[in-house]
């Protein structure tokens, strides 16, 4: 996943449009003119900045949510999921701005959507998740949701370069992960092996 952007982005930038033309404009949620950007925008990014932020956080937040779906079946289970939170992301931010005509791009909803689906599962020897109003989960999703708003409003973050930073959709894809990360628990059911630790965590004897 987090390699995959790097990649995606040297494409893109071999683009005529730099890959623009397949951001997601909220505006055309309502008029139906560029439906497929909903999907599209999160395969491309602002600048290598951008990239690199995302993939960062990607590789950091994605492990946990791979472990509860193993196997072929669990590739297709998660990549279902971290494309539905970003689409529930960029949802989220038409339904906030929907006249705007402004490109959003990036797969930042859909890394908000691992970190929130993470929160729930760090520290889970069992694999099951931590409730919703569990302080454990609560306190850190009240510090990134936190920053985030912050950046937002403030307007500065990597790779922004002046641009508006969306952070309604990264609170979208947060509320997107915590909250799917249940139902898909119950369909894949991790083996609870998946998430435990040896109890003896000295180096190898040779």
């Amino acid at each position: 996943m987090s390699a995959s952007m790097p990649v995606l982005y040297w494409l893109q930038t071999g683009l005529p449009d730099n890959g623009f033309g397949l951001a997601f404009r909220p505006s055309s949620l309502w008029d139906g003119q560029w439906w497929p950007g909903l999907l599209t925008s999160m395969l491309v990014h602002g600048n290598w900045a951008h990239v690199a932020m995302n993939a960062v956080s990607a590789l950091a937040f994605a492990a946990p949510v791979a472990r509860l779906m193993p196997g072929a079946r669990g590739v297709v289970g998660f990549l279902a999921f971290y494309i539905a939170c970003g689409l529930l992301a960029a949802v989220g931010f038409a339904l906030v701005h929907p006249t705007s005509n402004d490109a959003l791009v990036g797969a930042s909803g859909a890394v908000f959507g691992l970190m929130g689906a993470a929160l729930r599962l760090l520290g889970r020897r069992s694999g099951r998740l931590r409730s919703l109003t569990d302080k454990r989960f609560l306190t850190p999703a009240a510090a990134i949701m936190a920053v985030n708003a912050g950046i937002g409003l403030i307007g500065f973050a990597p790779g922004a370069e002046g641009a508006r930073v969306a952070w309604e959709a990264h609170a979208f894809g947060f509320i997107a992960g915590a909250l799917l990360i249940g139902p898909w628990s119950t369909v894949f059911k991790p083996r609870p092996e998946a998430f435990d630790s040896p109890p003896d965590l000295r180096d190898p004897e040779v």
